[in-house]
């Protein structure tokens, strides 16, 4: 650049007339550039002086407020809900999306007798303190001789049981019309649940049905996937109230549908007059050889 810059100035001084109008048109062009990278580096340095002292400065009360603000919240009536706080060294942050827990509540069950299998249930859906529902559908069929009840969150039991009805129904186009065990598809919701584990669900589910193979059975299912076979089960929180009901001498291997209907009727009703969850219509369900058949829906408020 100072070659470049001697040439054009000596070419100003004893060129042509021609090369003098070259000559200072390059000088003055090579002394603007000058001029402008020293302005820019005088600049610059100034700009870095100042960006470091409004850094500290916003630093230290940017401190400030972080041990203000952590003596602030350090009283836990004043706790974001659901979650702690995420501090570092140099500053604090309420979780984004804080976790929130409702209590869920319902009362399902179901038994065995000489006849088949009696599934009974509420129809109340609660969050936490808050009724949702008073006629939610809590027994969804699966095939034609098996059914799903619903206890936990009423999307999961919803949304798997559905997905368990498909997959039965593939097993039927696959099978030339052969049903689906009730073995089988309470194993297949439970290796989907237990593989699913980790998605924090809610489901308590009792798969049940007949199978002429199998004859009448129960499975329980939850979102651990635990998988456990029994004659009798009742699920949710007015679940032990139904079971003391359920485990007295009404209960009866040898029961005519009549009297297993109205124990089923007699156990939910129990349950939802002692459980705050539970509530709304009482819905029996009857599932023999030929298949399952709703016979029983009321309000409990009607009955006495």
């Amino acid at each position: 650049s100072h070659r470049s810059f001697h040439s054009a100035s000596y070419m100003a001084r004893r060129g042509g007339p021609r090369q003098r109008v070259v000559g200072a048109a390059g000088v003055a062009a090579m002394s603007a550039f000058f001029f402008a990278s020293c302005l820019m580096q005088v600049n610059a340095g100034h700009f870095v002086g100042v960006a470091k002292s409004m850094f500290s400065s916003h630093r230290l009360s940017r401190q400030l407020n972080v041990n203000k603000s952590t003596k602030f919240l350090s009283d836990p009536s004043f706790m974001p809900r659901g979650g702690g706080i995420v501090q570092t060294d140099e500053m604090f942050e309420p979780m984004l999306t804080p976790p929130l827990s409702f209590a869920h509540g319902t009362t399902t069950l179901s038994f065995v007798f000489q006849g088949g299998v009696v599934a009974a249930v509420d129809s109340r859906a609660s969050i936490g303190n808050f009724v949702g529902s008073k006629t939610t559908q809590k027994v969804l069929p699966v095939s034609k001789h098996i059914l799903g009840t619903m206890a936990g969150g009423a999307a999961d039991c919803s949304f798997w049981i559905r997905l368990l009805r498909s997959e039965a129904k593939m097993h039927e186009l696959i099978h030339d019309g052969r049903g689906i065990s009730v073995a089988r598809a309470s194993r297949l919701i439970s290796n989907i649940l237990y593989q699913n584990r980790g998605l924090d669900l809610s489901v308590g589910t009792m798969i049940m049905g007949y199978h002429p193979r199998d004859g009448f059975s129960i499975y329980y299912v939850d979102n651990t996937g635990v998988r456990i076979e029994g004659d009798m089960f009742a699920v949710g929180s007015g679940s032990t109230f139904a079971l003391g009901i359920l485990d007295t001498e009404e209960r009866r291997f040898d029961m005519t549908e009549e009297e297993a209907v109205s124990l089923g009727i007699k156990a939910i009703r129990h349950a939802t007059l002692r459980d705050a969850m539970s509530g709304g219509y009482i819905g029996v369900y009857l599932i023999t050889k030929d298949g399952w058949r709703k016979v029983f829906s009321e309000d409990l408020a009607s009955i006495r």
